[in-house]
């Protein structure tokens, strides 16, 4: 790719509760990194502030910024169209950056970033046909057809996390006027609800413990318990992975992909997560599709957004 000798890039992955950013050489190895809690107010000056760090940090070794949204974004305009977890609808976030800081900057959807490193370097590689969805506070989505990144007429293609999944369901968070959405069911947001409630009905258990030591119950505590062998969070586990595998049935009948990539935070959970998803599409996807499709876990783990920005950045530069 032209451009890809030019010093280093700066990747965003700004996602509903956490930020993390790094300075990435064009062989993808991170120099810097900076992680910071995401405000539901005041994103955009949070992120020329990491920015301009990091930046900073690389002596101006820096050649453009690519930022990974959890958003709808109009790729065409650069802007940002919704946003489920921040307030930053209809915001021009590529040119308020880029005038700040006088630098070349990308945007696209952070599942969209996550799926382009993923494809180029990691689980998707060499497939034609892929879904990835990121597991996190929400849950992100791409979608890989004959080789590229589909993004839908509002750049809305691949928000699998408000396809609804149970009508009946809680309701999803943020700014989502549905319920039941597999965000609602499959995301560290109702992993951490899960744990909660498992922590309130087992005081004895380990999550109980934990929560009466003052310790907040997140998907990473989850996760960290079941991977430690607690019986409650492996039973949170697997309801989450049961949700995420009705979703992904659907996913899979509708796509027929080579691979489905499973990112995020969520996703560290592993096998302990993506067995009970993989068992559900072997009961309930057609056969030829549950016989054929993949379902793996990001090669890049939660860093694959913030990688995937950064070839963002790369391609920018190409086209400057």
């Amino acid at each position: 790719m032209t451009g890809m000798s030019a010093g280093h890039v700066i990747g965003v992955d700004l996602g509903g509760t956490k930020l993390l950013a790094g300075v990435v050489g064009a062989d993808l190895v991170v120099r810097h990194r900076a992680v910071r809690p995401t405000p539901a107010e005041g994103a955009i000056e949070l992120l020329a502030e990491v920015v301009s760090e990091l930046a900073d940090a690389a002596d101006g070794d820096v050649a453009a910024v690519g930022i990974g949204m959890p958003s709808l974004v109009d790729s065409a305009r650069n802007e940002v169209v919704w946003t489920n977890h921040l307030a930053l609808a209809m915001t021009p976030v590529r040119d308020l950056i880029s005038e700040r800081l006088g630098l070349p900057v990308a945007i696209d959807n952070d599942g969209n970033a996550a799926l382009l490193a993923e494809h180029r370097f990691g689980a998707a590689r060499g497939a034609e046909h892929a879904l990835m969805l990121t597991l996190g506070t929400g849950i992100g989505g791409a979608i890989l057809v004959d080789g590229e990144i589909v993004r839908g007429a509002h750049g809305g293609a691949g928000e699998f996390g408000h396809m609804i999944v149970d009508p009946d369901g809680p309701e999803c968070p943020g700014n989502c006027p549905g319920r039941g959405c597999l965000e609602a069911l499959a995301s560290g947001t109702a992993l951490a609800r899960l744990g909660e409630r498992a922590a309130l009905e087992a005081p004895e258990s380990a999550l109980g413990r934990q929560l009466a030591e003052g310790r907040p119950i997140t998907g990473a505590l989850v996760t960290e318990l079941a991977h430690d062998g607690d019986g409650f969070a492996l039973e949170a586990l697997a309801v989450v992975g049961y949700w995420l595998g009705l979703g992904l049935s659907g996913l899979a009948n509708i796509f027929d992909p080579d691979v489905i990539v499973i990112g995020g935070g969520v996703g560290s959970a592993g096998d302990l997560l993506l067995e009970p998803a993989r068992a559900q599409i072997a009961a309930r996807a057609l056969p030829p599709v549950a016989a054929s499709v993949r379902v793996e876990p990001a090669r890049f783990g939660e860093e694959a957004g913030m990688l995937g920005a950064a070839l963002l950045a790369w391609e920018q530069l190409a086209h400057v």
